[in-house]
């Protein structure tokens, strides 16, 4: 896998992610001297918890044959202690459809084990950055 992430030559700071065949913007807020046009990394990094959830609670509704018809996850952050080591996110799941109590209580535990929250919360990540060898807009094509 792997993801580009290179500046829009019209704009301030905004950036544009390349995944796959996928693009998406992400910008700073005009007070920290952006143009507000998209996320910000925090923004993409809370979403993507939001999103695990919501596609890991839905994957595993229609697996189970329950009768789930809609889903939101909202998440909140507080950052207020990030520098001293703490960053809280707070995920709230609203489910849609006849569901029983215990069904509900059911998706709420598996929505707990999302593959983002379990890397999130219990794997040490080790990331490397390194300098490449031409510019921006150097690279000579095969």
């Amino acid at each position: 896998m792997h993801i580009s992430v290179r500046k829009d030559p019209g704009a301030l700071m905004r950036h544009i992610i390349h995944v796959r065949d996928h693009l998406v913007p992400t910008d700073m807020d005009v007070a920290a001297g952006g143009e507000g046009s998209g996320p910000d990394p925090h923004d993409l990094y809370d979403s993507s918890l939001g999103a695990c959830k919501a596609l890991t609670v839905l994957w595993y509704a229609r697996r189970k044959n329950l009768p789930l018809q809609d889903i939101e996850v909202t998440v909140s952050r507080d950052a207020s202690q990030e520098r001293q080591g703490i960053y809280r996110l707070n995920t709230t799941l609203r489910l849609g459809g006849d569901l029983t109590d215990a069904q509900r209580q059911e998706l709420l535990n598996v929505a707990a084990k999302c593959p983002v929250h379990k890397l999130m919360t219990s794997v040490t990540t080790e990331i490397s950055t390194a300098l490449g060898d031409e510019p921006p807009g150097t690279e000579v094509a095969p």
